[in-house]
């Protein structure tokens, strides 16, 4: 259930994220709807092809593309009142993307994936939906970008698969994850910390 939960909640945060930038792009309803599906489920597509899922669960079953619709016709019709309430595009990317990367990392254990692999399976369907929608508005994806991005993801991914390996519950596993991954996500915005680049490159 909180599997399920969590999945939920992370495309709605996916799905608000990518509307709002397609409310700042001046993006039409359609537009904004598309990005923000593609945002709030193209992640978990991603990890279930990688899982071998056919048809993948959001494209198979409702809660999944309607959680996703749903939350980019909010956003459209009341974005001045979630621009208010939320913590932004990149403080929903965060929420999104540790809730992914956990999520992400127990289906893959769930499906009889590796320690390996469901690591780089829960860090992929993290940042796989942010990707898209960059994509999509024609940015440069923030996985590219100097500010710690994709680490965070994979150490939430594997915290559930350690907690698997320790016998620590599902839920437990879950939980501690996403705080992980989403506290380490906003630590680094908050204090602007950046992985190397390379030595003389410019700015």
């Amino acid at each position: 259930m909180l599997l399920t939960i969590l999945d939920l909640v992370g495309i709605a945060a996916f799905a608000a994220s990518g509307a709002m930038i397609g409310v700042q792009r001046r993006l039409d309803i359609f537009g904004i709807c598309v990005v923000g599906v593609m945002t709030g489920i193209g992640g978990g597509i991603i990890r279930d092809l990688l899982l071998g899922i056919h048809p993948p669960t959001s494209l198979d079953t409702w809660p999944n593309f309607v959680t996703a619709l749903l939350t980019s016709l909010v956003v459209f019709f009341a974005h001045p009142a979630v621009k208010r309430l939320a913590i932004g595009v990149v403080g929903l990317d965060a929420l999104g993307m540790g809730l992914f990367a956990t999520a992400g990392a127990q289906t893959a254990l769930d499906h009889g994936a590796g320690p390996l692999a469901a690591s780089l399976i829960g860090a992929t369907t993290a940042i796989g939906g942010g990707v898209l929608r960059d994509v999509l508005v024609n940015e440069m994806p923030l996985l590219l970008h100097r500010d710690l991005y994709a680490l965070p993801a994979l150490l939430g991914a594997i915290t559930v698969v350690v907690g698997s390996e320790l016998g620590f519950t599902a839920n437990t596993a879950l939980a501690v994850g996403t705080v992980i991954a989403t506290g380490l996500r906003y630590l680094a915005l908050l204090l602007h910390w950046n992985l190397p680049t390379a030595p003389g490159a410019g700015p």
